[in-house]
């Protein structure tokens, strides 16, 4: 009998920073970046209650996936990696917001479906502001844009 394994995934802690070590995935020959970090936000939760009102029991993890990142070595240095780390940093950043909002909403009977829309909303929101970072910065080739950015996710994460 075979078992599929599951894909080896990094949680996101304050302590654990990324190194290129993390980074198992095979080069995109096509993508014309240095580096890509595969991370995301993940949640499961249990609900009791009446169909007027859903109470949750919910967790939410922020977490970096080894073998879908990758980078070329050549390319590679503290910078770019700096850049990536900083990747991750904004998903537990969106993870934060949606703790925050499964913790404030009134959900009811169709709290599955309201869990669903609010998450579908949150990766929206995630990718937008992932690829506005990358835009701003210019892939971490505009130092001083880059520097603004670290320091306003560190604000952010810190608070």
């Amino acid at each position: 009998m075979a078992y599929a394994q599951e894909d080896e995934v990094v949680l996101w802690t304050p302590e654990r920073k990324l190194s290129w070590s993390d980074f198992k995935g095979r080069p995109s020959a096509n993508s014309g970046a240095a580096a890509i970090t595969a991370s995301g936000i993940t949640y499961s939760f249990s609900a009791q209650g009446t169909n007027d009102k859903m109470v949750l029991d919910f967790k939410v993890d922020t977490y970096f996936y080894p073998e879908k990142s990758w980078y070329i070595p050549k390319l590679a240095n503290p910078t770019i990696l700096g850049h990536e780390q900083l990747h991750f940093d904004i998903a537990e950043v969106f993870a934060r917001k949606l703790r925050r909002i499964l913790d404030t909403t009134q959900f009811t009977g169709n709290a599955k479906y309201e869990v669903k829309e609010i998450y579908r909303n949150i990766l929206h929101e995630l990718n937008n502001y992932q690829n506005q970072y990358d835009s701003e910065t210019n892939f971490s080739r505009d130092t001083v844009q880059q520097l603004s950015w670290n320091k306003n996710i560190k604000k952010i994460l810190n608070d």
